[in-house]
């Protein structure tokens, strides 16, 4: 009897039936398994050129001249400047402004000015989700109205500047998404921008 017999005598009967079903089975596997790889080639090289990586991808670093540098990097839009600033429309903003007022945007990063100790990082009076920072020599700088949970530094902790401190907000008694930078000497809120000019980092 020919091959061909006996393979149409065994489709005739359940177990010919199940053996050839089977070993048709196990081909497929088995073809499946040695072309996936071959299959996976082109869309691992197309994911690749897709675009940058996390790691490719490098946060923006403010200008520093020295130990200190600019709280935000790049370009930003000028609000309340020191003293005398009353807001239209703001009945709880305070019209003596004892800060200098600064925005890329919300969720911006906001970085250390200097070299200090964080002492705070959290609700701070009413700058909503605040930083502060001792220099030494009894200066304090104020990172103020950031975005909840965005912090980036706790208490206790070194920083240089440029060490990223958390997202422009609007916290506490703020009028829409800005960066408070402030600076106090023995205590006393002062004036930023003469402050940061000596240090050739002149704020707009």
């Amino acid at each position: 009897m020919g091959a061909p017999a006996i393979a149409t005598a065994a489709l005739g009967t359940r177990t010919g039936r199940k053996i050839v079903a089977g070993a048709l089975a196990a081909f497929v596997l088995i073809v499946t398994f040695l072309l996936t790889p071959l299959l996976a080639v082109p869309f691992a090289i197309a994911g690749a050129s897709i675009g940058p990586t996390a790691e490719t991808v490098k946060e923006a670093v403010p200008a520093v001249n020295g130990d200190w540098g600019y709280p935000l990097a790049g370009g930003y839009s000028k609000g309340r400047g020191f003293g005398y600033n009353p807001v239209n429309g703001c009945s709880y903003c305070s019209t003596d402004h004892q800060g200098y007022d600064m925005a890329q945007g919300c969720g911006a990063t906001v970085y250390a000015a200097g070299p200090g100790e964080v002492i705070t990082a959290g609700t701070y009076q009413g700058y909503g989700n605040t930083v502060r920072i001792d220099h030494g020599d009894e200066i304090v700088t104020l990172y103020g109205h950031m975005q909840w949970d965005s912090l980036r530094v706790t208490v206790g902790q070194q920083v240089t500047a440029g060490t990223p401190l958390g997202a422009e907000g609007n916290t506490g008694k703020s009028f829409g998404c800005h960066l408070h930078f402030e600076l106090r000497r023995s205590g006393t809120p002062v004036d930023p921008q003469p402050f940061m000019a000596t240090l050739g980092l002149p704020l707009k």
